[in-house]
């Protein structure tokens, strides 16, 4: 299984509406986008000059997009967005470790949020050794500390 991340392209939209417009992956983000609101998303937060999202694929297939934006002084936000047909696929995880690796790279800690309702992204970041550390507007804050190599 070949996992790309890559900047969005405007070309990006169709599949991208696909995602934002599905009650089920929605569920826990806000209500399901129109084209408008998914086109606004598209140019504000995966278009623009330090995007804040990411587009990945699965053997050269749209399945969604990733999260990694500064947070803080000395932390990056890490997330994931898939459409459902890749839920269960282990993608998150993959995905969680590639961001992970990259914040650490970068000397960063990583960070994930979420509603409290989220057990599966509760689910992974425990399992990827990130801390639940604090509730930020109505979110619960996961954090995995950037280890120095001696």
């Amino acid at each position: 299984m070949e996992i790309t991340i890559r900047a969005m392209k405007e070309s990006d939209a169709g599949a991208l509406h696909r995602l934002l417009s599905d009650p089920a992956v929605m569920r826990y983000l806000e209500t399901p986008f129109d084209r408008e609101k998914t086109e606004d998303f598209l140019r504000q937060a995966g278009l623009s000059e330090q995007p804040l999202v990411y587009a990945a694929e699965k053997d050269g297939s749209f399945v969604g997009y990733v999260i990694y934006h500064a947070y803080d002084e000395r932390s990056v936000e890490i997330g994931w967005v898939l459409l459902p047909e890749y839920w269960g696929q282990g993608l998150a995880c993959a995905l969680t470790d590639r961001l992970t690796a990259k914040a650490g790279q970068e000397g960063k800690d990583a960070v994930i949020e979420c509603v409290p309702e989220q057990r599966v992204t509760k689910h992974i970041a425990r399992k990827k050794g990130f801390i639940p550390c604090a509730s930020r507007d109505g979110l619960e804050v996961y954090r995995l500390e950037h280890q120095e190599k001696n």
